[in-house]
C-alpha cells in the first residue's frame, strides 16, 4: 500500500456517496477515540457538497475548505464543529494563517489516485491541505480569508437548516472582526439566517408540476410525486428516506396504531441516533395508496412490509446493488430527482409571469422541503407548536418556534398596519 499524506483528504468525488475505504476507516477511528460525532458530521458534509457537485469550481472550493476545516476540528482541536463558538472558530483562522510547514504544498495535485494493487483509489501521498508559492513565506490573503469564512458560514447555515446546530460561529467571528476592523468590512453582511421555505404560491407550482409529471410519465414520476409528498407531509430529511450502509427504507415504516387507528411514519434512525414517529395526514395516506397501487401492491402496507420505499426503474449498474432492480435509491439519486422537479416547477412559474418567484425557487433544494412543511403547518395550518416539535424531532420548542413567520416579507406585512395610537 502506498504511503499516506500527513493529512487525509476526506472527499473522493468519484465515490462521494459510498465513501473511500481509507477515509471510512479514519472516521471510524476518530468516532471511537476522539470525536464521537465525526461520522455524523461527515455525512452532513457529504450532503452539503453533493448539492454543489454539478458546479465544478464551486465543488472544488467547498471541498478544499471543508477538508481543511474538518482536519483541524477532528485531528488538531479534537472537537466537533458544532461545539465551536466564535473564539474557537478564531483559533482555526489563526491555524490557517500559519499552518505547519509539512502541510504546505507548492503545486496542485489530485487528492486521490488509483492504486492498481489494491484496486481502489487511495489518498495521494503528495497532496497537502495548504497551497503556497515557491520561494515565498506562506500567506493567507484577505481575499482567500473572505472566501474561507464565507464558505464555512454557508456550511454552518446548512447545518442549521438541518437542525444539527443553532449557532454559526463563522458568521459570529466575521461580524466581531469586521467591527474591530481586523478583517475588511466587506466581509460582514446584513440580513438574517432565516430558514428558507417555499411560499404558498411557489409550493403550489412544485406540487402541480409533480402531478403533471406523474400523469405524463407515470413509470418515471409516480415515484417523484410520492417522494415530494412524503418529504413535505412528514418534514423528512432526504437522508431519512434514502438507502445507506445498514439502512434501507421500507413500506413497513408506515404503521397503523391498532388502538386508535391512526397512521404514522416511523423514522428508525435520524440525526444524533434519535428515532421518532411522524403523524400521517389523510392526504398523505391517499398519496401512499396511489403510489402503492401503481406499484401493484395492496392500498396500504401490512405490518412488517419489507417492500423498498423508493426503487430504481432499472437495475443498478455498479456497486453493492449491481443488477438489483428493486435496490433502494441513495441520497444522490433522490436529490437529483427533487432538483429536476424544482427546475421544472421554476420553468412553469416563469412561463406564467412569476419571474421573481421562479428566481427564488431556483435557490431551493431538497432540504428546503422539510422547512416548508414545518413552516406551512405552523403558519397556515395552525398546528400546535408542541405537535410540530414532536413530528419534526426538534429537541426544544425554541427550534420549532423559529419557523413562526420565517419569511421577512410576512413579518413586514404583519407590521404594516400597526397603529402608533391604538385608539385612533
Amino acid at each position: 500500500m502506498m504511503p499516506l499524506p500527513p493529512v487525509l483528504p476526506l472527499f473522493d468525488r468519484t465515490s462521494l456517496d459510498e465513501g473511500n475505504p481509507v477515509i471510512n476507516q479514519h472516521l471510524a477511528e476518530l468516532s471511537l477515540a476522539a470525536v464521537p460525532e465525526a461520522g455524523l458530521i461527515y455525512q452532513f458534509a457529504v450532503q452539503y457538497l453533493a448539492e454543489s457537485a454539478h458546479h465544478d469550481n464551486n465543488f472544488k472550493a467547498y471541498r478544499s475548505e471543508l477538508t481543511g476545516f474538518l482536519h483541524w476540528c477532528f485531528d488538531v482541536a479534537k472537537k466537533s464543529p458544532v461545539s465551536l463558538d466564535r473564539r474557537g472558530f478564531g483559533q482555526y483562522i489563526l491555524y490557517c494563517q500559519a499552518p505547519p510547514n509539512e502541510l504546505i504544498a507548492y503545486r496542485n495535485v489530485a487528492q486521490f489516485v488509483a492504486d492498481a494493487g489494491w484496486q481502489c483509489r487511495l489518498p495521494n501521498p503528495h497532496w497537502r491541505p495548504f497551497l503556497g508559492k515557491k520561494g515565498q513565506p506562506y500567506q493567507l490573503s484577505p481575499r482567500a480569508l473572505a472566501t474561507k469564512v464565507a464558505i464555512l458560514s454557508s456550511f454552518y447555515t446548512f447545518l442549521i437548516d438541518e437542525e444539527l446546530t443553532e449557532r454559526n460561529p463563522a458568521t459570529q467571528w466575521m461580524r466581531h472582526n469586521a467591527r474591530s476592523r481586523q478583517v475588511p468590512v466587506s466581509l460582514a453582511w446584513d440580513g438574517e439566517d432565516d430558514l428558507k421555505a417555499f411560499s404558498e404560491l411557489q409550493w403550489s407550482y412544485v406540487m402541480a408540476t409533480a402531478r403533471a409529471m406523474a400523469e405524463q410519465a407515470p413509470e418515471r414520476h409516480e415515484r417523484t410525486l410520492f417522494l415530494v409528498s412524503l418529504l413535505y407531509g412528514c418534514y423528512l430529511r432526504i437522508s431519512e428516506v434514502a438507502a445507506r450502509p445498514g439502512f434501507s427504507p421500507v413500506m413497513g415504516q408506515f404503521r397503523r396504531d391498532s388502538k386508535t387507528g391512526v397512521w404514522a411514519f416511523r423514522v428508525p434512525v435520524s440525526k444524533g441516533g434519535k428515532r421518532r414517529n411522524v403523524a400521517v395526514s389523510k392526504d398523505l395516506l391517499v398519496a401512499l395508496e396511489r403510489y402503492r397501487r401503481f406499484l401493484g401492491l395492496s392500498p396500504l402496507p401490512a405490518p412488517g412490509d419489507s417492500t423498498p420505499l423508493f426503487i430504481r426503474q432499472k437495475a443498478a449498474g455498479r456497486g453493492r446493488e449491481q443488477g438489483q432492480l428493486n435496490a433502494n435509491l441513495g441520497v444522490r439519486q433522490l436529490r437529483e430527482e427533487i432538483d429536476k422537479l424544482i427546475s421544472q416547477a421554476c420553468d412553469a412559474a416563469m412561463a406564467d409571469g412569476f419571474t421573481q418567484d421562479a428566481r427564488e425557487m431556483r435557490e431551493m433544494t431538497a432540504h428546503n422541503i422539510r422547512h416548508t412543511g414545518i413552516s406551512h403547518d405552523i403558519n397556515l395550518n395552525h398546528r400546535p407548536l408542541s405537535h410540530v416539535q414532536a413530528d419534526a424531532g426538534h429537541d426544544s420548542i425554541h427550534t420549532t418556534s423559529l419557523y413562526l413567520h420565517t419569511a421577512v416579507q410576512e413579518r413586514h406585512q404583519s407590521a404594516s398596519n400597526k397603529k402608533l395610537d391604538p385608539l385612533e
